[in-house]
């Protein structure tokens, strides 16, 4: 990605410079684009006052400055306070704005949001993401989206520069809700292959032995090719996610297959091991850790609801 400002590229907002929205961002601004960066938290955006091309903006400035705002939040919420209100987003934009929603949503919340952004004309897509914090840093992320198929036309080639893999799935709400079903799969398979790990241990088989085994053979998935020898097998235990997201997104999903009236019971069992691990004091926790604490998390007794956490950008 060239580092030089390109002429003519046009200003791009992101909102939320987590792990996920921090890449985002700087490979925006590394491929010069006008890059307006914001998150709640300002220790978050002081990586971003000396980055070329890079300027610290209120979502309020980026809707009159920007032709496109990226929300890298945790959920819906988050990106009604910045929308929302007489000084909000959609009160203030400039004419053609297009919004893409990051986050891991409830299809729902996120249609209602759609419809309330096309009463002021702008365009509101779903876009769920896979590729983890490694993607967002490298640029090679894969987007499930949902929406305005013509906004999406219009700024694909500036989606290329965050991601490999683009999917347009179908209207609003189609993005968020292939991301929920992708999560409840991901997560189910690897806590299978934590499962499976502890299960070869106890027979006295290393466990690096039946990862090689796993990715030359039909158990391979990116738990065993990419989340255990990048995190687990090494102990760096640097995932770079917490345990009380995956919580969250499996906790979704099973509330969608129930409206859906299709029953999960894997994904229930993904959730029910999850909210073992949060009532062990795991929210926070980088979810390799899991692995570690496998047992430990077996024995646990869940709690009915799993507290909620603070906001942070993704």
């Amino acid at each position: 990605m060239a580092a030089k400002r390109k002429q003519g590229l046009p200003a791009i907002g992101i909102v939320g410079l987590g792990n996920m929205g921090g890449g985002i961002a700087r490979n925006f601004a590394k491929a010069g684009y006008p890059t307006c960066v914001w998150d709640s938290a300002p220790p978050a955006q002081a990586d971003f006052s000396k980055l070329k091309n890079a300027t610290i903006a209120e979502p309020r400035e980026m809707a009159a400055r920007c032709r496109t705002i990226i929300f890298v939040v945790p959920s819906t919420p988050e990106i009604e306070e910045h929308c929302l209100g007489r000084n909000g987003i959609f009160a203030t934009a400039r004419k053609g704005l297009v919004i893409y929603d990051f986050t891991t949503s409830d299809p729902a919340e996120t249609r209602k949001l759609a419809r309330k952004a096309a009463r002021r004309e702008i365009a509101y897509l779903d876009a769920g993401m896979s590729g983890g914090a490694g993607g967002a840093d490298k640029g090679t992320l894969t987007l499930m989206i949902g929406g305005d198929k013509r906004a999406f036309g219009r700024t694909r080639r500036h989606l290329e520069v965050i991601a490999d893999k683009l999917f347009h799935l179908g209207p609003s709400g189609a993005g968020h809700t292939t991301k929920l079903i992708h999560n409840m799969v991901c997560h189910a398979v690897f806590l299978a292959t934590c499962e499976g790990g502890r299960m070869a241990e106890k027979a006295g088989i290393e466990l690096a032995d039946l990862i090689d085994v796993f990715n030359v053979s039909n158990a391979r998935s990116n738990a065993s090719q990419a989340r255990f020898p990048d995190h687990i097998l090494n102990e760096k235990w640097d995932g770079r996610s917490r345990v009380y997201n995956l919580y969250k997104d499996t906790g979704m999903a099973v509330d969608l297959a129930k409206a859906l009236g299709v029953d999960a019971r894997l994904g229930a069992d993904t959730h029910a091991f999850l909210a073992r691990a949060m009532s062990l004091g795991m929210s926070e926790e980088d979810f390799t850790l899991v692995y570690r604490d496998f047992d430990k998390i077996k024995k646990a007794k869940p709690r009915r609801r799993a507290p909620k956490k603070g906001k942070k950008g993704m």
